[in-house]
């Protein structure tokens, strides 16, 4: 399957991003469009005309890498959509409702555009193709094309975690020393003698308080640990495999027929 590339360039970032949200409500995958602005590059990068090349391909000239600069600088941005080659008649039309901007190289200025899909949007081939040029009589030029691989990322969600606070019970023992006080009887014999002047022949009733010690449970909180709960990057190197397509030449000689006598 053939796939191109179109390049809109807008005078305001706002009427791009109009644009891009209209392509992507008619089907067309996020993925496959990207909007550089202000928000997306640096002076560095808009100044610098092989990142147009490297964007675009090899064939963008000095004019196209001047008006992409001039667009974001001034505000604007430059929207692109890789697609395959049968839906670009379908894009256009999405871009004729939210048409870009005309640069006017001779008085430097942005101009409303007339004819949007045929002016101000400009769609580079993607997937090789060999075209020839006009034929003089020494020689003819074939262009080879090539493919470039350009690898993205993009953010996805792999899972949740979730940390949970919960209470648990579980047995403990101590051990206390505990005492006790009792009546107790001690017999031991009488001896002093003068004690039997003051005999007492009455009933009598002593009472004892005897006591013991119980072990009394109270519980006493405090913090034992914190637990930080937080997220932690880490990054990996990922090879990315595909093949690209590359146009080669060669030249295959066949000798002419010659009779034999």
């Amino acid at each position: 399957m053939a796939y191109e590339k179109i390049v809109a360039v807008y005078d305001r970032s706002g009427k791009a991003k109009d644009a891009m949200r209209a392509l992507e409500g008619a089907g067309f995958s996020s993925g496959d469009i990207s909007l550089l602005n202000r928000d997306a590059l640096t002076n560095t990068d808009v100044n610098d005309a092989g990142l147009w090349r490297r964007l675009f391909g090899r064939d963008i000239g000095e004019n196209q890498s001047s008006v992409y600069s001039r667009a974001i600088e001034t505000g604007g941005a430059v929207l692109t959509l890789r697609l395959p080659e049968s839906d670009v008649p379908r894009a256009m039309k999405i871009l004729d409702v939210h048409p870009p901007t005309n640069f006017n190289e001779t008085s430097g200025s942005w101009e409303a555009p007339s004819t949007p899909s045929s002016k101000a949007v400009v769609p580079p081939p993607v997937t090789p193709r060999m075209s020839s040029t006009v034929t003089t009589s020494k020689e003819e030029v074939l262009r080879l094309a090539e493919e470039q691989l350009d690898v993205g990322k993009r953010q996805v969600e792999t899972g949740r975690a979730r940390v949970r606070r919960f209470v648990i019970e579980e047995p403990v023992e101590s051990q206390v020393t505990l005492h006790e006080e009792h009546a107790a009887l001690l017999r031991r014999p009488a001896t002093d003698t003068r004690a039997i002047k003051d005999v007492d022949w009455t009933d009598k009733t002593i009472e004892i308080t005897e006591t013991a010690e119980q072990a009394v449970v109270s519980k006493t909180a405090h913090i034992a640990e914190e637990v930080v709960v937080r997220r932690e990057g880490s990054d990996h190197v990922e090879t990315v495999r595909d093949k690209i397509r590359r146009q080669q030449v060669e030249i295959d000689r066949m000798p002419r027929d010659r009779k034999v006598a």
